[in-house]
């Protein structure tokens, strides 16, 4: 999202106070062009009008519980095959039949696509399997697939892609742009830089069993993108590693989002026209993925409830929200950030939530043990602008009395800045646990992670002073990613950065949360 004025310098930002408005710097991105070897770049380039035309790579998704595997992918044509071939020996693999469904034509340049969708059952632990999607009734290649520790479990969690945000920023001796197809150099720097990051991280960390992401896989909000879902889905670790997805605002006005993820257990609440909540099991955590775009919140609690009574007894609950309610960012914690704050926080008590994997500010921040205050607080949400094409970014509304607060007012409008004072009090609606320390035992209240661009197609700066319930925040202008492990006793989470070298360094070492009892 850029919905503050941005000053362009070149991979340079800074931060200017003026007229009553803040202006956050966006000009902190990665050049693809300067990274990984000028020998792989080429290869890129020369390969991406090819690629950004393929709209028919494949998505893989976490399936309801750890032995199923979702699958999704476009067919073009009017002859839809839903089918993948599936099993340990790749020369006499199962057949599983799915189901397809027609593509808004929209969205790809008037052309027909179909969707498909298809999940594999009775997987086991620590088994190499090899699968072959079915396209338009023809077996693509087949690809390797492992299974991780159902135990053990080992999770990749990275935020915003956000691929094609890089707009407007300086590669080389021309500007990168977002116009549509191959056009979009934007998508093919920021797809090239996804692809890097995903490649190391797999490297330094074997045996991952899947990922999350915090949302934003893609840039173009309310427009036809699949441009941008070709790059998004064209890095090679994603032939083989599952990633449960989460809906952004730049996701959350098109359809397209439904039609690439095979979401399991959609419960039909939260939704936007990209879909809404949904949740599935690991192991031994119960993983609820809230659209948090659809500013209802009894809607997310009532999922949060269908999942938690459907699986009362698994160890961890892990939500994940594309919206930081707890971040540290410039351009999100301190205003729009702060929307869902008082409502969903009681509700993350009730359902006893250990932990809330975040995106949308493009900063790291690792909160403190949270929890709500008990007081009544406003509720708020945002609305669609008159277009109906992107959110009224500059605005808050009372959920209750209908009162329009301005975001950024201006110096001189006192009473503009008075009612953004009661908004921000009215969202100090948390307790800090005095629980400090990496390794905590059994403690009262959530954690709050905001994870950080994974590609580096935008940055922002963090807010100048460091919110209370921030625990330790960072931002190096550097694609970043968690690493989280998870067994019946321990949730461990540790965070790396990737530099321009292609050399991992840890930023916030190892924190973990350690129960003594089961639920």
């Amino acid at each position: 999202m850029k919905k503050k004025k941005v000053i362009s310098f070149v991979l340079a930002g800074a931060l200017v106070m003026g007229a009553g408005q803040a202006w956050a710097a966006t000009t902190h991105y990665n050049d693809s062009s300067v990274v990984r070897g000028t020998g792989e770049w080429s290869d890129w380039v020369q390969g991406w009008d090819e690629m950004a035309a393929d709209f028919t790579q494949v998505s893989l998704t976490p399936g309801c519980a750890e032995t199923e595997l979702n699958f999704a992918w476009y067919s073009k044509g009017t002859n839809p095959t839903p089918m993948v071939y599936f099993g340990t020996d790749g020369e006499n693999m199962q057949i599983f039949n799915g189901h397809s469904g027609p593509v808004d034509p929209s969205l790809t340049n008037g052309e027909t696509y179909y969707y498909n969708y298809v999940t594999v059952t009775g997987l086991q632990e620590n088994t190499t399997y090899y699968y072959a999607v079915c396209k338009n009734g023809v077996a693509a290649p087949a690809e390797e697939y492992r299974t991780g520790s159902f135990e053990n479990v080992k999770i990749l969690y990275f935020g915003d892609p956000q691929i094609g945000a890089s707009k407007g920023q300086p590669q080389g001796e021309t500007m990168l742009s977002d116009e549509s197809g191959a056009a979009n150099t934007a998508a093919r720097n920021d797809s090239y830089a996804w692809d890097r990051t995903l490649d190391i991280a797999v490297s330094q960390n074997h045996n991952i069993n899947f990922a999350i992401s915090a949302g934003d896989q893609v840039n173009k909000t309310g427009d036809a993108k699949e441009e941008e879902y070709a790059g998004y889905l064209s890095a090679s670790a994603l032939k083989s590693l599952p990633v449960a997805t989460t809906i952004g605002n730049h996701d959350s006005l098109n359809p397209d989002y439904s039609y690439h993820f095979n979401n399991p257990y959609p419960t039909g609440l939260g939704m936007t026209q990209a879909g809404g909540d949904y949740f599935y099991t690991y192991g031994p955590g119960l993983f609820i993925v809230l659209n948090t775009n659809n500013y209802n919140v009894a809607e997310h609690e009532l999922a949060i409830q269908q999942a938690v009574n459907m699986y009362p007894d698994v160890q961890w609950r892990v939500v994940t929200i594309h919206q930081d309610i707890y971040g540290s960012g410039l351009d999100h914690s301190d205003t729009d950030g702060m929307i869902l704050r008082t409502q969903l926080t009681p509700v993350f008590d009730r359902y006893d939530i250990d932990v809330v994997l975040q995106g949308h500010d493009h900063t790291y921040s690792r909160s403190k043990l949270l929890y709500g205050d008990g007081q009544t607080h406003g509720s708020y949400e945002f609305r669609l602008n008159e277009e109906g094409d992107d959110y009224d970014w500059d605005n808050a509304y009372n959920t209750v009395t209908g009162e329009k607060i301005g975001l950024y007012p201006e110096d001189t409008d006192a009473a503009g800045q008075e009612a953004l004072n009661r908004f921000t009090a009215d969202n100090s609606c948390y307790t800090i646990e005095n629980a400090g320390g990496m390794y905590v035992t059994d403690p009262v209240g959530t954690l709050y992670m905001t994870a950080n661009s994974a590609s580096g197609s935008k940055y922002y700066e963090l807010i100048p002073s460091q919110q209370d319930y921030v625990a330790n925040r960072s931002q190096n202008w550097l694609p970043s990613y968690s690493i989280i492990d998870m067994d019946a006793d321990d949730f461990s989470i540790t965070t790396y950065q990737i530099t321009d070298a292609g050399d991992v360094q840890v930023i916030d070492n190892t924190f973990t949360i350690h129960k003594t009892t089961t639920r």
